[in-house]
């Protein structure tokens, strides 16, 4: 009788030899059925399939990937550095989405930090390899060289918001415009006039569209455009509080304030209790991520979510495409996409 997990003739683990044999057929026949080939009948697919429950046979994927001239794995990379990564929920939300969307593959992830010129230039030499089948990138710059080497290395990629109107490659982000316009609405439909807005960083495309549905929510509302009222940020804390002592200094008569993130946000409420405003009797305040961090602030965070992981799970199975579709990269100009996420505003105590 058989049992499962049984070992090979040599006494080791069984070969593809000996599940073509137990099937009756031949090692290419097994091959196929193995790789998912559909040029194998029913019932040879049936018969190679017990084959190899009843020897306990385990696919030698090393080999699998070296024959098909790949590596089974992808990078995640991060251009900036790592404090960055584990201080803010976006990177962790994004990180939970990809994991997830690999879950039912044999896709190993490697995450790769790259915030500093000594390593990308490591990143550079590791790519030259061709260590990993795809990457994705994420918080990518305008003048991030990242994208621009993978496609010269022919290496697919997917980044997470493209980085100007004209982006080329593959790219998953969520309505950072239409965003933006809900924060300010929902501002003005609570009586607020002031409005003042703290950037992002100005080189991120996603920051730049935050700005532009700023300024519509504005003009179209017949308030007009006060650039006084615009302070550049950095997504970061302290960046946030910065940008809201300069505002309060500037403009004295704030009473509202769009920031570009929760963690942008936490900085503005800490600038405004320094300086006794009250959230939200005196100024009202929305972010942008709707992370934990608005959920525990004092008092909650009015927020705009973004699907972050669903974004990372969009950016992996677009990866995985671009990964199994064998072309080259340049002949697949006009089918890159763009895909853009709707985004949903959490009204909260702060606004």
């Amino acid at each position: 009788m058989a049992t499962h997990g049984a070992r090979g003739r040599s006494g080791g683990r069984p070969t593809l030899e000996e599940v073509a044999a137990r099937a009756g057929v031949g090692r290419g026949t097994v091959s196929r059925v193995i790789n998912g080939s559909p040029r194998v009948s029913d019932a040879t697919r049936a018969a190679v399939e017990a084959a190899v429950a009843e020897l306990g046979y385990v696919p030698n994927t090393a080999a699998r990937a070296l024959a098909a001239n790949r590596t089974d794995a992808i990078a995640l990379v991060v251009p900036e550095p790592e404090t960055r990564f584990f201080a803010e929920p976006y990177f962790s939300d994004m990180l939970k989405g990809v994991g997830a969307a690999l879950s039912d593959t044999e896709m190993q992830l490697l995450l790769i930090f790259a915030g500093s010129d000594r390593e990308r230039a490591r990143l550079a030499q590791y790519l030259a390899a061709h260590r990993v089948d795809g990457v994705l990138l994420v918080s990518v710059h305008a003048d991030d060289p990242l994208p621009d080497l993978l496609a010269q290395l022919e290496i697919p990629a997917v980044i997470s918001g493209p980085r100007s109107a004209a982006e080329t490659l593959p790219s998953v982000d969520s309505d950072n415009y239409g965003g933006a316009r809900q924060a300010v609405e929902h501002l003005l439909s609570r009586g607020r006039s002031r409005v003042a807005h703290i950037t992002g960083r100005l080189d991120v495309y996603g920051a730049q569209r935050r700005v532009d549905g700023y300024r519509d929510a504005m003009s179209d509302a017949g308030l007009g455009v006060d650039e006084g009222l615009i302070e550049a940020g950095d997504f970061t804390e302290e960046g946030g509080h910065r940008a809201m002592t300069v505002l309060l200094e500037r403009h004295p008569d704030i009473d509202a304030v769009f920031a570009a993130s929760d963690v942008t946000a936490a900085g503005a409420r800490r600038a405004l209790r320094d300086a006794g405003r009250r959230i939200p009797e005196d100024v009202a305040l929305v972010g942008y991520d709707d992370s934990a961090i608005a959920r525990h602030m004092e008092p909650p965070l009015t927020s705009v979510r973004q699907p972050i992981e669903e974004m990372g799970r969009r950016m992996t199975d677009l990866l995985l495409t671009e990964v199994a579709d064998r072309r080259p990269l340049a002949s697949r100009g006009l089918e890159r996409r763009q895909m853009v996420l709707a985004t949903e505003l959490v009204s909260r105590s702060s606004s």
